[in-house]
């Protein structure tokens, strides 16, 4: 099977991520980290944190949320706004998450991606 190398055209995968901190296109962030198509890369404050995510989820084929080293439940609050605002979100683990995001982002998916660090 011949292996391809993945393309990201206008966009930025996550390149690498470790204890409390995200690569993205060469630049480190510290902490949790948003990122959707429109509003590109940013740090993220949090589950509270809805506006940008709202503002683009009519938009998105999918939000990933990326709860840390291991699996969690969303907050209820986070996901009655993302719900209702018909915004499809799918938790995982943040090393899960990452790898998700960047084979559908190589797939050109308008997809985005909000972390917890590991």
């Amino acid at each position: 099977m011949p292996i391809e190398e993945m393309r990201f055209p206008d966009a930025l995968p996550v390149d690498s991520y470790g204890p409390g901190f995200f690569r993205v296109g060469g630049r480190v962030i510290a902490g949790p980290l948003l990122i959707l198509p429109d509003s590109g890369v940013r740090a993220w404050g949090g589950w509270e944190d809805t506006g940008l995510i709202l503002a683009e989820g009519a938009r998105l084929d999918v939000l990933f949320v990326g709860t840390g080293a291991d699996m969690a439940y969303l907050p209820t609050g986070f996901r009655a706004v993302t719900d209702d605002a018909g915004i499809g979100v799918e938790a995982m683990p943040t090393p899960a998450a990452c790898r998700t995001y960047n084979v559908l982002l190589s797939e050109g998916r308008r997809v985005g991606i909000a972390l917890w660090p590991v």
